[in-house]
Parts: C-alpha cells; sequence; structure tokens
C-alpha cells in the first residue's frame, strides 16, 4: 500500500508539509444531497492511507455538523491530520432557518468566538489551519489578521489561511503574519485567479488550495442536467453554470477532456485534476487540490491523478476551455475574489 501513497510538499514557506493533495469534507454531510455516514467515514480513512494528510472544513458547513462529523477522525489520528477549518459565513438572522441564506464577518469578537465553537466541536486544543472563509469589505483585513495573529500567539492555530481574496487583500493580510495558504476555487472552468492572485502568492510564497477543482463534479463528465441528476436541497441548484441551457453549454466543452482521458487510460475527472496539479509548476507554487467525494473509490481514482502528467499538446487542448464556460461560479460573485478585482 506505501506505493500508493502521494508525494508531499510545504504549504507555503513556514507552513505545514502535506500530501499533494488533500480532501475537501464539505459533501461528507452538507450541501450536495444524502449522504452515507458510514461510506463517508471509510473514506476519510482511506485518503488517510493514499497519503492524504489535509481535510478540509468549515464551521458553516450544516453549521458546525461537518466539524463535529469529522472529529472522531481527526482525534484518533491527530498526528497524521492536519486540519484546516474556517470562519466568517454565519447564518442571517433575519432568516435563521434558511441555510443559504448567511452574513460575513471579519470582526474581533466574532472570530474569537468562532475560533472556540470549532475547537469544541473538533475535540482539539489546536487548528492546523484557521481560513478566513470569505473577506468582510467593512472590517480593515489588517485589523481581521491581526486578530487571527492573536490566536496563533495563544496556541489556538498553528497557520493561518485565506479564502477569495485579491491579489492586494493577499498583500495587506501577508504584511500583518505570514499567511500560509489561499484557498480559492481553480479548475479546468475556473481560473479567475490567474489574473494576479496566483502570481501574488507565488512571490509571497503562499500555498494555493484550489476548492471545487473538479468544478463541483461538473468536470467528471457525469453531469447533464440539474433536473434529473441534483436532488432539490443540492445548492449547485442556485449556481448558473448549472441551470438549464449553462449546463448543457457546459457539458459540450467536456470533449477535450475526454479525449486526453483516453490517450492517458484516465478518466476525465483526473485529466482535470491533473491539470490542476501540474499548475504548481506552471506558477511557481505549492499547489495542493482539496476535491470532495465521500466515496473510497472516488478519493483512489483522485490520488491516482497525481502521477499524471500532461503533455505540451494536452495543455493547449485544455486552454480554450475556462473562457467558454457559460454561467458564472456564484449567482452573487461579491464575496469572490474575481468579484472585488
Amino acid at each position: 500500500m506505501g506505493s500508493d501513497k502521494i508525494e508531499t510538499v510545504e504549504l507555503g514557506t513556514g507552513g505545514p508539509r502535506v500530501g499533494v493533495q488533500g480532501l475537501g469534507c464539505m459533501g461528507m454531510s452538507f450541501a450536495y444531497g444524502p449522504t452515507d455516514a458510514d461510506e463517508a467515514r471509510a473514506t476519510l480513512e482511506r485518503a488517510r492511507e493514499l497519503g492524504v494528510t489535509l481535510f478540509d472544513t468549515a464551521d458553516m458547513y450544516g453549521r458546525g455538523e461537518n466539524e463535529k462529523f469529522i472529529a472522531p477522525f481527526v482525534r484518533a489520528h491527530r498526528d497524521e491530520v492536519v486540519l484546516a477549518t474556517k470562519f466568517a459565513i454565519s447564518p442571517d438572522p433575519d432568516h435563521p432557518d434558511d441555510p443559504f441564506k448567511r452574513v460575513i464577518r471579519n470582526d474581533r469578537a466574532y472570530i474569537r468566538q468562532a475560533v472556540e465553537g470549532s475547537l469544541t466541536r473538533l475535540g482539539v486544543d489546536e487548528i492546523d489551519l484557521y481560513y478566513m472563509h470569505r473577506r468582510d469589505v467593512n472590517v480593515p483585513i489588517e485589523e481581521s489578521v491581526g486578530a487571527m495573529a492573536e490566536l496563533v500567539a495563544e496556541g489556538k492555530v498553528k497557520h493561518l489561511g485565506l479564502s477569495e481574496v485579491t491579489a492586494a487583500e493577499l498583500r495587506a493580510a501577508h504584511a500583518v503574519h505570514p499567511i500560509a495558504a489561499l484557498q480559492s476555487e481553480w479548475s479546468l472552468f475556473s481560473r479567475d485567479i490567474e489574473d494576479g492572485v496566483v502570481q501574488a502568492a507565488a512571490e509571497l510564497g503562499v500555498g494555493l488550495v484550489p476548492y471545487s477543482p473538479l468544478g463541483r463534479g461538473f468536470l467528471t463528465g457525469a453531469f447533464v442536467s440539474a433536473d434529473k441528476e441534483l436532488t432539490q436541497d443540492d445548492f449547485r441548484r442556485t449556481q448558473p453554470r448549472f441551470t438549464g441551457d449553462n449546463a448543457t453549454a457546459n457539458a459540450a466543452l467536456l470533449e477535450p477532456v475526454r479525449t486526453i482521458a483516453e490517450a492517458h487510460g484516465a478518466t476525465p475527472g483526473q485529466i482535470a485534476l491533473a491539470w490542476v496539479q501540474q499548475q504548481a509548476a506552471v506558477h511557481g507554487a505549492a499547489v495542493v487540490p482539496i476535491p470532495g467525494t465521500r466515496k473510497r473509490s472516488r478519493v483512489e481514482e483522485n490520488t491516482s491523478a497525481t502521477r499524471i502528467r500532461l503533455s505540451e499538446q494536452d495543455l493547449v487542448l485544455l486552454e480554450p476551455i475556462a473562457g467558454q464556460v457559460a454561467g458564472a461560479r456564484y449567482a452573487d460573485m461579491t464575496h469572490t475574489s474575481q468579484g472585488r478585482s
């Protein structure tokens, strides 16, 4: 089994050493419809066996339930797991029963409240990587990162991360306290962070953690229609790329991915992941994608993609895809780096 293990990389200058692919845990208990809890737990274990060490959750995934779900696994393998969680997205007090209505908070009081909640739910004394999940533009980022730095000094957090910030915001934050990792959406379908953000991260020695590297499942080639394939509580129904004519148009963009997959004896999803992994060499930065899955077979498939090397010809064929995608990443892009750039 040892030969199946993925390689490791330092996530940012002075950051934790992790497997070159992590695991997004959100879907194990939140956002993508019904789950099989036993299979999800087995997936966590299989990922660990394959060398995955970065396990990613957030306090807003199921309003803390996702942190509780992975907590026994984290505690059982504490020395092997690099635990990442996030704060900033809070239930909207005006719509407390709607899981998709939320507010963003980056103020010091909220940060301190949030970290204590996460520590309690996870049952740990220290969080390895603590992210600001989204940016509240009403609070200077220097103040927010200053409050996060206090948590490092107090031993509650080891490393700091940011999610969906602009290049300028990353530079301002890094000047207050070293940022180990920047998490943003990055895939063959979503490449807006290459317009300055990736370059800033590489310059500052900040690791990149692409979420949704499979386009929330679109790049596996299995998705065709929201009406046919997504349950009513699947949040992808709120995303423009998955609805109506956009979904049909985007499904047609996968032909070169399928062609390359066939040539490599791989799946379309593996090619999409290999492309993201290969961006580390392209941009001179650590890149550790966190594809989410709740099935052992998928985590085996995903980690195998770390050993695929795409040719220059492959990269040329894949290059135009992002520019042809129909629909934005989110219905409201206000809280993304692209929306503020």
